[in-house]
């Protein structure tokens, strides 16, 4: 069954597409967490980080530079910009097809609080 980013992917439900390639997707996240928000998606479903097989690294590489051409595009490369990547429900993973956040636009504090 097709995902949600399968459908943006492939055009099928609108979005704010800011990037595509033959490779990766990338579009603005609905509910932002920051100024800059965006989701880098590989066009192939590859549904957790645990799902990359040895014939992905190219395709996990040309995510990394998608982000860095877009957040340079977007104004915050210079700044600082956040890079994130969640796996499976107890990571944060709400779609079950691979995809890195692109988060920048302010100061964006720490990744975790610290436990106690």
């Amino acid at each position: 069954m097709a995902t949600i980013f399968s459908k943006i992917i492939n055009k099928e439900i609108p979005s704010d597409m800011v990037y595509q390639d033959d490779q990766v997707t990338a579009f603005r996240d609905i509910q932002p967490q920051a100024p800059v928000h965006i989701l880098i998606v590989p066009n192939k479903e590859i549904p957790t980080v645990n799902d990359i097989k040895e014939e992905d690294k190219l395709l996990i590489g040309h995510m990394v530079l998608v982000a860095q051409k877009i957040a340079a595009e977007q104004g915050v490369a210079e700044n600082g910009y956040r890079l994130l990547i969640n796996c499976n429900k107890d990571g944060g993973q709400e779609v079950f097809h691979l995809h890195m956040h692109l988060f920048g636009g302010r100061p964006l504090g720490p990744m975790l609080m610290r436990q106690k």
